[in-house]
């Protein structure tokens, strides 16, 4: 893992989570990406040619080692942790950070397990029992400047996931909106 990957994903886990001011947030520069309620994976790829994920980790993680906001958020299991960067043409974009109960891998959610370089939005966004909720938000300090980034519960087939979302500097967050 590059050192750089390794700055970002770091910087992802200690981002201090706050529920966002829904009204305010809409007004704001960042508040349709922060929001994005569908895939931010096919919101991405309407600003590429070519989109990419590279897996940076995945690793198990035992029920002690969450924080207490992920048990509220998820419940108190163990859980699959998927670390990736999302590119479009070539440029990171996205540090993403997933955590997947165990729960949610049994049955219908088992294909997540193997997912390998495909984006998780991709595949769960196409099933009709999915939705997206418990959005919060934080600005990460980095050396380069304050990054806008977003935690979300995920839900397929009623059973959550926790996903973190770290807009890198090259992210077209940042740049100028491509109408949907």
């Amino acid at each position: 893992m590059s050192d750089l990957n390794q700055t970002y994903l770091a910087a992802l886990k200690q981002a201090r989570w706050e529920r966002p001011d829904i009204a305010a947030l809409k007004r704001s520069q960042h508040g349709s990406w922060l929001l994005e309620s569908h895939s931010m994976t096919a919101r991405l790829k309407r600003h590429c040619q070519c989109f990419d994920v590279d897996v940076v980790n995945v690793y198990q993680l035992t029920p002690d080692k969450l924080t207490t906001d992920e048990v509220a958020l998820i419940g108190h299991e163990a859980c699959v942790v998927r670390e990736v960067i999302l590119k479009g043409d070539g440029h990171a974009w996205v540090c993403g950070r997933t955590l997947l109960p165990a729960s949610t891998l049994e049955g219908q959610g088992g294909y997540l397990n193997a997912l390998g370089a495909v984006p998780l939005g991709q595949h769960v966004f196409k099933q009709r029992a999915s939705r997206r909720d418990a959005i919060e938000v934080a600005e990460v300090a980095m050396p380069t400047g304050g990054l806008q980034a977003r935690r979300s519960r995920l839900w397929l087939h009623n059973r959550p996931m926790l996903v973190a979302e770290l807009f890198l500097p090259d992210s077209p967050m940042y740049g100028k909106e491509i109408p949907a």
